[in-house]
């Protein structure tokens, strides 16, 4: 039976309800605020723990990080040392320049930049194109232009607020005040390229170039690259938000690469360059006495300086194209037939292997053929169609009799041969303190048979007699086998450094290098020696030498031997007419000699390219040095 709710039931009952969802609600609030509670209360430990780990145990690495950011260490390049010539003047020097330099990751638009700087600041196309191809993520300072004015620099300063990452930084430039006339020796410095670094890399001193932008390329600027450089230094600056420094916390100067003396001297240095002039070919000075070069020049050379700054690659294809190849030191890497000026040494190794007496004469009448060959077979001519006439060792040199000494060979044979000449330092480099040498080529039968795959014969050994056929040599080995003969035997390398001053020391302070004299050749007699310095001596003064008219009225007593190396073989039965050939095609004119007869202190040695005869372009080149270092500088 259904029994009516009054209003007031109802109204107790939502009561009631509504009470005990604010119970729910109530317990549910107080649980969760209990759990946020807790959970507040744990981020907090957390946060604490943190803020203790990092405040506590890890304040030493997170303060050198802060230093890192705040302190910067600059490395500081060392100045390079100078080169002098052994009369203390400089022939490479620093010189102060002004460059301009730019932080790539700093600038907005390059190609905008470079457009607006133009206004103040001359640029080639290639300094323009290399300032508008840097990599704008770099941080690493590029220099983009050297040597500015001082308009530009004032131009620049004027409006360098509205160039950030730009700057005007002052430097050192090296300078070569001689140019061309000493390039072969001294060298250059270039920038550092990707191959410097990786040798830098292997030899341990790539940090010792991280402020150095350049590098010894050639010469003595190579060779005593580790000398000249120094140690760099640096410096711990405090920087701001900005990357401007505030303050210098510490400093370490840089220590300054060694000086250099050279044992070279300018002014001869000069002369015998000058003496060249424009024909192809290389001279060099030596001191007999410890070997040290006085001159060592080449023809046609270059200017070393614009490689300093990086010369243009337009300037550079100029160099590389011109056929007459300025690039090369012909003094140590010019190879060429020595030619006749080997007899004095070949005739010391007759006279040793006794294939000859000091008595021995032979008749000479113009042309010579292998003993038992048969009528028809090659023969080799003399210089003079006619023949000589009975000659012996002595004259056989002063007159350059060429079947005499084509004997000579025959009987001593390429095995005996190769050997003394050896000892002399043909075949071999000379141990001049420059890396741009060769060996050049004494040859032997292996040499043949790995050369050309064919093995030696007798018919090859006739035209070494005369310093022809496979034998070639640098002008740089002549004069030191020139040296070696007037020592008697005894063989020093040649070398351009004399001594080495700590940088700011006096001149005058110089410490001497000592170079090792080795006596090789001490088996042979000092009378064989004597033949042959004396027919050198004929050859000058006596009434047939070769060079009899060069040294006509020197005021001194010298010794010499000419040489004519053929630049292409004759065929049989051809005669060698100079009038009817290009220049090209003209024999090379070779002279060695030394002075004065007692007690020698020079040896000089000449090479010139197609001068058709050594007697007639290499004997009046050296009367010049000669005269010059004899009787010019004395009066």
């Amino acid at each position: 039976m259904f029994t009516p709710v009054s209003k007031n039931s109802m109204k107790l009952n939502r009561c009631t309800n509504r009470l005990r969802n604010y119970d729910f609600e109530l317990t549910l609030f107080k649980r969760r605020a209990a759990v946020a509670f807790i959970a507040m209360v744990s981020l907090c430990f957390v946060l604490v723990a943190n803020l203790y780990k990092l405040e506590v145990d890890n304040f030493s690495y997170y303060q050198t990080r802060a230093n890192d950011n705040r302190i910067q260490v600059l490395p500081i390049s060392p100045p390079r040392g100078v080169i002098y010539d052994r009369n203390g003047k400089p022939v490479a020097q620093n010189i102060p320049i002004y460059v301009l330099e730019v932080v790539p990751s700093k600038v907005a638009s390059m190609k905008d930049s470079a457009y607006r700087l133009s206004n103040y600041i001359e640029f080639s196309p290639e300094q323009r194109q290399k300032l508008t191809q840097l990599h704008r993520s770099s941080h690493k300072v590029q220099t983009i232009k050297t040597g500015l004015s001082e308009i530009e620099i004032a131009q620049f300063s004027a409006h360098q607020h509205e160039f950030p990452g730009f700057r005007v930084n002052a430097e050192m430039k090296r300078y070569y005040p001689y140019g061309e006339s000493l390039t072969h020796i001294v060298g250059y410095v270039a920038h550092i390229n990707d191959r410097d670094l990786e040798r830098l890399k292997e030899e341990g001193e790539l940090a010792n170039y991280r402020a150095t932008k350049i590098i010894g390329k050639l010469g003595v600027e190579r060779y005593y690259e580790n000398i000249l450089h120094g140690k760099q230094g640096y410096e711990e600056v405090e920087v701001n938000n900005r990357g401007r420094v505030i303050r210098t916390l510490k400093y370490v100067p840089p220590i300054a690469g060694k000086d250099l003396v050279l044992n070279i001297d300018v002014n001869l240095q000069q002369h015998v360059y000058q003496l060249l002039g424009d024909r192809q070919g290389s001279a060099v000075v030596l001191d007999p006495t410890d070997n040290s070069v006085l001159a060592m020049a080449s023809s046609p050379s270059y200017d070393p300086n614009p490689f300093v700054d990086g010369i243009s690659g337009v300037e550079y294809r100029k160099l590389l194209q011109d056929p007459h190849h300025p690039l090369l030191n012909r003094a140590t890497l010019g190879v060429y037939p020595p030619a006749s000026t080997v007899k004095p040494f070949i005739a010391i190794a007759g006279l040793s292997e006794k294939v000859v007496s000091p008595d021995t004469v032979r008749n000479d009448h113009g042309r010579w053929q292998i003993p038992g060959s048969k009528r028809g077979s090659k023969a080799w001519r003399d210089w003079r169609r006619w023949g000589h006439g009975d000659v012996d060792v002595t004259l056989a040199i002063e007159e350059s009799v060429d079947s005499f000494f084509y004997q000579m060979a025959y009987d001593l044979g390429i095995d005996r041969i190769s050997d003394w000449m050896g000892m002399f330092g043909f075949g071999q480099r000379t141990g001049i303190d420059i890396f741009e040498e060769t060996a050049a080529n004494m040859p032997t039968r292996e040499w043949k048979q790995r050369r050309h795959h064919q093995p030696w014969y007798k018919g090859d050994t006739v035209p070494i007699g005369i310093g022809q056929g496979y034998w070639t040599a640098t002008p740089l080995q002549l004069a030191k086998a020139t040296s070696v003969l007037v020592n008697h035997g005894a063989v020093t390398p040649p070398h351009l450094v004399k001594a080495v001053i700590e940088h700011g020391q006096e001149f005058n302070q110089a410490q001497t290098v000592e170079y090792a004299k080795t006596k090789e050749m001490n088996q042979v007699n000092d009378a064989y020696w004597d033949i042959s310095l004396n027919a050198m001596r004929l050859v000058n003064q006596g009434s047939r030498g070769s060079g009899r008219r060069s040294f006509r009225g020197a005021k001194y007593c010298s010794g010499g031997k000419s040489g004519t190396a053929q630049v292409f073989g004759l065929k049989k039965d051809e005669v060698y007419n100079s009038k009817e050939l290009s220049k090209n095609l003209l024999d090379h004119g070779l002279f060695t000699g030394f002075a004065p007869c007692e007690n020698p202190k020079y040896v000089a040695t000449v090479v010139i390219e197609h001068g058709n005869g050594g007697s007639k372009v290499g004997a009046p080149f050296i009367r010049n040095v000669f005269d010059y270092l004899l009787v010019e500088e004395k009066t």
